[in-house]
């Protein structure tokens, strides 16, 4: 994301700007990930870049650089929140 596979960032809500700035919010993982979420303890599919838990909206995001992998999916805070 211009920084290449390197950008660092330090907050789950620093990712989730930085891909609505590049415009890969909407952007399909190249595999769906099972994750679980941290607010509810739901499980769910991650399918895009930025996607929410379907149980209580928690955001996660994950760059695009790092998208097959679960340990990179940062929690970004409630939808409301960053809006």
């Amino acid at each position: 994301m211009h920084e290449g596979c390197n950008g660092n960032f330090a907050t789950g809500r620093e990712i989730v700007r930085k891909l609505r700035a590049m415009g890969f919010s909407a952007m399909a993982l190249p595999q769906p990930l099972r994750l679980t979420c941290e607010a509810c303890g739901q499980v769910f599919v991650m399918q895009t870049c930025e996607d929410r838990c379907s149980q209580c909206g928690l955001t996660y995001g994950v760059t695009p650089c790092h998208a097959q992998d679960p340990a990179a999916v940062r929690a970004a805070g409630p939808a409301d929140a960053l809006d």
